[in-house]
């Protein structure tokens, strides 16, 4: 069984920053797209950032393009969320997610989630 830990949450003023962290269970971590999204209140779930296994290749949100970076330790079967100049339309849940599939893309339905932590931006 899968387990993915998200930790590094937290409230934060606007531009200020902050590191997420996600320890996933399991082996063959370099083998599974990982990502990260989130949600906010009243809002659908939405992708910020993405990482393929080797790391190779990120994807992000336009809205967090040039602030947040997405980056993954494979020996600590970890990947990372840096977040810098955080705004207040950043408040929400994030969640890491974990392709079910290796070297496969995301798949609704199937894949694994983190607990979620939540970040707060604000003054």
């Amino acid at each position: 069984q899968v387990q993915l830990l998200e930790s590094g949450g937290g409230l934060v003023k606007p531009g200020g920053s902050l590191r997420l962290s996600c320890a996933a269970s399991g082996s063959i971590f370099s083998a599974y797209a990982m990502g990260w999204y989130r949600q906010a209140p009243g809002k659908q779930r939405e992708l910020v950032a993405s990482i393929t296994g080797g790391g190779g290749n990120t994807n992000y949100a336009d809205s967090v393009k040039g602030r947040f970076t997405i980056s993954r330790d494979n020996a600590k079967n970890t990947v990372y969320l840096q977040m810098n100049s955080l705004k207040p339309e950043d408040t929400a849940v994030y969640y890491c997610r974990r392709a079910s599939r290796p070297y496969s893309p995301f798949r609704d339905g199937v894949d694994y989630w983190g607990q979620g932590t939540q970040v707060t931006v604000s003054s």
